[in-house]
């Protein structure tokens, strides 16, 4: 079972510009979290994780940036997941499982896609004020919990 993110013991938020630099740095930020928090590079979720959140923070650019100044990345994790959520304040919630052919993209469908198949969960989560959303993606970790000392 995966744990829920809210209840992760580890965290880090970043919070930037909605821009098109921001796709690499959230990128380049996941690598540093997921190291930090002693997640190995043989870690099968490791790279799609990255891909994912980098397909995330580009649909915010491309598509929140005009009501969504910023774009916030939550990276929560633990011993068995690594959790994100990525979030901007456009209101608009897409269908997390529409078909490739409905979608104007791909991006959402590859997040489903890598999702699915590592055996994690996604969910969109709108803002209390329904002023903007979050999409939360959980992913397990298969490695020894042991090998993970914090």
């Amino acid at each position: 079972m995966i744990t829920p993110p809210d209840t992760l013991p580890y965290r880090h938020v970043l919070t930037l510009p909605t821009l098109g630099s921001a796709v690499r740095i959230a990128r380049e930020t996941a690598e540093q979290v997921l190291a930090e928090w002693g997640v190995a590079a043989q870690e099968p979720c490791r790279d799609p994780a990255l891909l994912i959140v980098s397909e995330l923070v580009t649909n915010s650019v491309r598509h929140a940036a005009e009501l969504s100044p910023n774009v916030t990345v939550v990276f929560a994790g633990g011993p068995d997941t690594f959790a994100f959520g990525v979030h901007d304040r456009h209101p608009y919630r897409p269908a997390l499982f529409a078909s490739a052919g409905i979608a104007p993209g791909r991006g959402l469908a590859t997040v489903m896609e890598l999702t699915h198949g590592l055996g994690g969960s996604a969910v969109v989560r709108g803002d209390v004020d329904e002023g903007g959303k979050s999409i939360w993606v959980t992913l397990p970790l298969r490695r020894n919990s042991r090998s993970h000392d914090r």
